[in-house]
């Protein structure tokens, strides 16, 4: 079982990973204040890991957001509405020398690029040679997948394989596509995202058109990207996509706009095609390395996030084996 950590900017998790069937247990989860200071926010990490019973000398996986020097495991948070507190400081250290059992080591990913492996080796987007990821959440975090690896060039990727680094009619993507967006644009100080939310389902005019007009934005300058890099599948995460039944039409309609259209998601389901041989009951569809023809033969899928919600500590322990 393989230790790892989640790191968002509202809360962190803590599990254990089996690889072996994707299998998380252990699950302890704790609030998160990322306007806080460095130790208090190090300090509810420490307290989330230290939760689960590891031996001394695991190697760890981390799912944490950019920016952030990854390979040294150095937080560069500056400007972007959360973790300024911790610029410029040692979290690889930090874990490696404060936590209770201590770590062989600790290996850091970008939670978004953590997310996409997740929902392709064991999740939404299993069988698919090309996926796009997107989370929405504090910001708009994505990745690109090319036969189970992350991509950061190439065609249709953005800059850095990063969607925030590209922009809506000249301005940058987050200034329409972000929590602190959607509030401004909606006006209301009393209110969060899942607060506007709940009005639009309530049929409250002004909350359905603020939440369409982001999404579908985010689904044009998202849709020639979609295509020029050929990907059949686009998986979404994140706090926001717990709102799938307001994101997804907008999206869909977006993503339309910009040249890449999803299947029909009444007609997509887990099943297999016409004529295809049943695989036997109980058994979980196969996993990256054994697609099967029904798997290649599903294009264009727009899917949320696999329920359970683990995709990126999935990830995160693929990440500290690899």
């Amino acid at each position: 079982m393989i230790p790892v950590l989640e790191i968002g900017g509202t809360h962190v998790t803590a599990a254990l990973v089996d690889l072996r069937d994707g299998r998380v247990t252990n699950h302890t989860r704790k609030a998160l204040d990322a306007d806080g200071d460095a130790e208090d926010i190090l300090g509810t990490v420490r307290c989330c890991a230290d939760g689960l019973s590891v031996s001394p000398g695991a190697r760890w996986g981390v799912a944490v957001p950019g920016p952030f020097d990854y390979a040294r495991g150095i937080a560069l948070f500056e400007g972007v509405g959360k973790f300024d507190a911790l610029y410029g400081m040692d979290v690889r250290a930090a874990l490696l020398d404060g936590l209770r059992q201590r770590p062989s080591d600790v290996v850091f990913l970008n939670d978004a690029h953590a997310f996409l492996t997740g929902e392709w080796s064991a999740g939404t987007v299993r069988g698919h040679r090309r996926a796009v990821g997107i989370t929405l959440g504090t910001g708009v975090g994505s990745a690109f997948l090319a036969d189970g690896r992350i991509c950061d060039n190439g065609p249709g990727v953005a800059p850095e394989g990063r969607m925030d680094l590209t922009e809506i009619d000249g301005r940058p993507l987050e200034d329409t596509v972000s929590r602190r967006a959607i509030l401004a644009r909606y006006g209301d100080p009393t209110a969060d995202v899942h607060d506007i939310a709940g009005r639009a389902r309530a049929g409250e005019v002004r909350a359905q058109w603020v939440l369409d007009d982001v999404f579908t934005g985010l689904g044009v300058v998202l849709g020639p990207r979609m295509v020029d890099f050929g990907a059949t599948a686009l998986v979404v995460g994140g706090s926001m996509a717990r709102s799938w039944d307001l994101v997804a039409p907008a999206l869909s309609t977006g993503l339309v706009t910009g040249g890449w259209t999803p299947n029909d998601p009444q007609t997509e389901t887990d099943s297999l095609p016409p004529g295809a041989p049943e695989r036997p009951a109980g058994n979980p569809p196969p996993g990256p390395d054994h697609a099967s023809a029904a798997d290649a033969r599903r294009t264009r899928a727009m899917r949320p996030a696999g329920p359970a919600g683990n995709a990126a500590l999935v990830g995160a322990a693929r990440a500290a084996v690899a």
